[in-house]
C-alpha cells in the first residue's frame, strides 16, 4: 500500500541501514510505502580499521536511529517498529527522550500530544559496556558559521589541540568560516530523502527538528571512521533554558544543545560505541552573554561570521548579506554583542544600528521576556537580554537609541534590585563533560 499522505499512516518503519565506500545509506518507510533513503557522504573516506568495526556499526545504528526524526515527524504514526537492529533499554530510553523531547517545539505548533505515540520497545538485553579503542588525540569541532563554535575553535588553538572544523551540509559561508580558522577541514554531506519534500509538498507534518542530535550521531560515525577521541559542539549553558510550558511540559527550542541531551547522548557513546570516545560542549559553563564577551576579544571573523538563521533554510532564497537584521537571532547577536565591542565596529558587522529603530520593539521585548515568551530560536535567556539591554542603558553612546531609551523609561523601573549585572552573568558555572585532557581551555574561559 503506497501512503500518499505519511498522517494516515499507522506505523513509521526503520528498514535498514548500509555503509559503503563513504557513503551510509539510511532507509525508512511508513507502513509498507514507498521507501524513504538517505545518504551521508563522508569524504575521502579511510578503510575502517578492523578493530574499531564493532563500534562503527553500532555508530551506524545509532545514524540510522537518530536521523529517523526527519521522517517520523511526516506523519507521527502510533507505531515505531525499528526492524534493522535490536534496542537495549539505554538506547530505547535514549530516543524516547530525544524524540518527545527534540519534537517539542514541533508538537506545540501541530498540535500534537506525542506522550503516548513515542515508544522505542526494548527486544534485547543491555548490552555489555564497550572497552576504549585507543582513538588519537584529536577533536572534531563542529563549524555552525556563528561566533559560539568560533570561540571554541580559539579556545582549542590556544591549547595547542590537533583539532578539524567540520560541518554536515552545503553552505558557503560557513565554508568560508572555516578556511579562516587556519584549521584542516572536513565537509560531509546530507542527503535527505526527495520523497520528503514530495511528502512536504501534500501536507505532511513538518516543523523544528532536533538537529544538532543528528549532527551528533553523523560526527560520531566519522570520529570512528577517521579516528577522533573528542567531539566538541560550542553549546553554552543558556541553552538548557525552556522558551515556554505547555500543557504540563517545557518546550526547548534547542533541547537537543542542552545539558540534559548531552549527558545522555555522551553517556550512551561511552557505553555502547567506544569508552574513549567523548562528546561534549566547551562552552557548557559559559553563558550566551560569556560567549559573546569572548568572541569580542578578537576581530579575526568579522568579515566571515554569521549567525542568521535565514542563511541555513532548506528551502527558499537565502539573504544575500550575512545579516537579515529581521529575525530573532540577528536581534540576540547584536544585543549580546553590544556591551563589548566598541559600537562603530557592531555597525560594521551589521550594517546598521538595530537598537535604533522603533519597528524592532516587539522583537527584542521577545528576547527579553517582557509580556512575551522568548523566540523558537537559539537565544539566550530573557535574563541575559535584560543584562545586556541595562549595561548599554548606562553607556552615552547607547543610551539616546530607540530601543535603548524605552528600556531606560519603561522596563528598566520594573526590574528593582533582582536583576543580576552583566558581570554575574559573565562567571562559568554550571557541569559540564569537558575531558580532562582539555582542561586548559576550561583555565582560558575563567
Amino acid at each position: 500500500m503506497n501512503v500518499a499522505d505519511p498522517r494516515s499512516s499507522r506505523s513509521f518503519r526503520f528498514v535498514r541501514r548500509h555503509y559503503d565506500s563513504g557513503i551510509a545509506s539510511l532507509v525508512y518507510a511508513f507502513d509498507d510505502g514507498p521507501e524513504l533513503i538517505e545518504r551521508i557522504v563522508f569524504p575521502d573516506a579511510p578503510a575502517l580499521a578492523p578493530a574499531r568495526a564493532s563500534a562503527f556499526e553500532a555508530a551506524l545504528d545509532l545514524l540510522h536511529l537518530i536521523a529517523g526524526i526527519s521522517y517520523y515527524k511526516a506523519g507521527v504514526p502510533d507505531e515505531i517498529r525499528v526492524e534493522s537492529t535490536a534496542l537495549d533499554a539505554p538506547t530505547a530510553s535514549l530516543l524516547d527522550a530525544l524524540y518527545l523531547h527534540g519534537l517539542g517545539e514541533f508538537a506545540y505548533r501541530n498540535q500534537l500530544d506525542l506522550r503516548d505515540r513515542i515508544r522505542f520497545t526494548p527486544t534485547a538485553p543491555v548490552a555489555p559496556r564497550v572497552n576504549t579503542l585507543d582513538l588519537p588525540r584529536r577533536t572534531f569541532v563542529p563549524l555552525g558559521g556563528g561566533k559560539d563554535s568560533l570561540v571554541s575553535v580559539e579556545l582549542l588553538k590556544a591549547a595547542g589541540d590537533d583539532a578539524t572544523v567540520v560541518w554536515i551540509g552545503h553552505s558557503p559561508l560557513i565554508a568560508a568560516c572555516a578556511e579562516h580558522t587556519g584549521l584542516p577541514m572536513l565537509n560531509i554531506r546530507r542527503e535527505l530523502s526527495p520523497l520528503l519534500f514530495d511528502y512536504n509538498r501534500l501536507g505532511a507534518y513538518n516543523g523544528h527538528i532536533p538537529v544538532t542530535a543528528i549532527n551528533a550521531a553523523i560526527l560520531t560515525v566519522a570520529a570512528i571512521l577517521y579516528g577522533v577521541d573528542a567531539i566538541a559542539f560550542s553549546n553554552e549553558r543558556s541553552a538548557s533554558s525552556a522558551t515556554l510550558e505547555y500543557d504540563g511540559q517545557k518546550i526547548n527550542h534547542q533541547w537537543s544543545k542542552g545539558w540534559k541531551f548531552e549527558r545522555m547522548f555522551g553517556a550512551w557513546l561511552t557505553t555502547h560505541v567506544a569508552a574513549d570516545l567523548n562528546c561534549f560542549s566547551l562552552l557548557r559553563p559559559l553563558s550566551e552573554l560569556a560567549v559573546a564577551e569572548r568572541f569580542a576579544r578578537t576581530a579575526n571573523y568579522d568579515a566571515v561570521f554569521s549567525s542568521c538563521n535565514r542563511h541555513f533554510r532548506l528551502l527558499g532564497p537565502r539573504p544575500t548579506d550575512r545579516w537579515c537584521g529581521q529575525c530573532p537571532k540577528c536581534h540576540f547577536v547584536f544585543l549580546a554583542l553590544a556591551p563589548f565591542m566598541p559600537k562603530p565596529r557592531l555597525l560594521r558587522i551589521f550594517g546598521h544600528n538595530l537598537l535604533d529603530d522603533p519597528l524592532l520593539v516587539p522583537a527584542f521585548d521577545a528576547l527579553m521576556e517582557y509580556r512575551e515568551h522568548k523566540p523558537f530560536e537559539c537565544v539566550g535567556e530573557g535574563i541575559e537580554a535584560r543584562a545586556a539591554m541595562a549595561a548599554l542603558a548606562q553607556r552615552a553612546e547607547w543610551r539616546e537609541d530607540a530601543i535603548v531609551a524605552r528600556f531606560i523609561v519603561e522596563i528598566a523601573p520594573q526590574l528593582g534590585s533582582e536583576q543580576p549585572t552583566l558581570d554575574a552573568l559573565l562567571a562559568p558555572a554550571g557541569e559540564h563533560r569537558i575531558p580532562q585532557r582539555l582542561w586548559s581551555c576550561i583555565d582560558a574561559i575563567r
